[in-house]
Order: C-alpha cells, then sequence, then structure tokens
C-alpha cells in the first residue's frame, strides 16, 4: 500500500492487488495509459483526459512535482514501511541535528571561512585544515548557524577535537 499527499491537503491511499487490479480509497481505479515521450503521458481516466508530465523525482525524500494539464502538483508518498514508522512515533528517527564539527585527521587550521552567527547551508565551507602537506576544506554536514568557533588560525588540532558547534 501507498499513502499519496499533495500539499497535505488531500490524502489518497493506494493498493495495489495481484491480480493487476488498482483500488484507490478502496475504489477501483480504472485507467487507460499511453507514453508520449520521457517522462510524459496521457491517461484517460473517467472519461476525462489528462496529460501528465513527471517535472521532478526524489526517490530517497519520495517526493514528485507532477504536471497535470499545465498545473503543478507536489505529491509526497509513503509505503508501508513509512507509515509503520509513522504509527510507531519513529518517523524522524532518520533525522538527526548536527551539534558540532570534529577535525577528521590531526593537522593545522590554514584557513576559518565562517564567524559566529552566521548561517551555513550543506556543503559550505567552513574551514581549511592542512593535514600532511595537502588542504582539506572542512564542510557544513547540514544546514544552520554557527554557534562557536573552538579554534583559530594557526591552532594545531587532534583527530576528533571539536572545531565548531552549530546552534
Amino acid at each position: 500500500m501507498l499513502q499519496v499527499s499533495t500539499n497535505s491537503t488531500q490524502t489518497w491511499d493506494v493498493d495495489y492487488h495481484p491480480n493487476g487490479a488498482i483500488t484507490v480509497n478502496n475504489e477501483l481505479f480504472e485507467w487507460n495509459i499511453t507514453a508520449l515521450g520521457q517522462s510524459r503521458f496521457h491517461m484517460v481516466y473517467n472519461n476525462q483526459s489528462v496529460v501528465a508530465e513527471v517535472v521532478d523525482a526524489d526517490y530517497t525524500a519520495k517526493t514528485f512535482r507532477v504536471k497535470l494539464n499545465g498545473q503543478l502538483v507536489e505529491l509526497q508518498v509513503k509505503d508501508r514501511f513509512d507509515l509503520l514508522l509513522s504509527k510507531l512515533g519513529m518517523s524522524a528517527i532518520g533525522v538527526s541535528k548536527v551539534n558540532e564539527l570534529k577535525a577528521p585527521m590531526p593537522g593545522l587550521i590554514v584557513a576559518v571561512r565562517v564567524e559566529p552567527g552566521q548561517t551555513v547551508q550543506k556543503g559550505d565551507a567552513l574551514l581549511v585544515l592542512e593535514a600532511m602537506k595537502m588542504e582539506n576544506i572542512l564542510k557544513a554536514p547540514a544546514d544552520g548557524t554557527i554557534g562557536v568557533i573552538k579554534v583559530e588560525l594557526r591552532d594545531n588540532v587532534t583527530k576528533g577535537q571539536v572545531l565548531i558547534q552549530f546552534t
């Protein structure tokens, strides 16, 4: 079973049956679909024609942006495992807040590219750590705000040492 919702306003329960039938909210869903090209489809349901185009698909987050007759619709899909985790109160178990950046190896801080209070996005360069004559750019592991910078330019650091704390 899948649960499909759009903008948190409408939700449909979609079931696939062994005989190939599809039910939506426990009603048989009969449709005719024809591929018009990559990511474009023509569908007929209840004597109504719909042209659908998949604009964007994020399979990890299970979100999809689809144009239906030119109107953009965002869909969120949950499978039976997502629904079970929600029911058990564990839906956010994979989401963790990053509180600090630690040195991945011993080395010398040769550049500090942020300051306290600065907002950063995942992948932004925070520090440059020189180790074994190579410069390593340490990047933000997640979106956040710089709280305290625990090192200064030219500091020697050890592996696992906290370099930056996020708020």
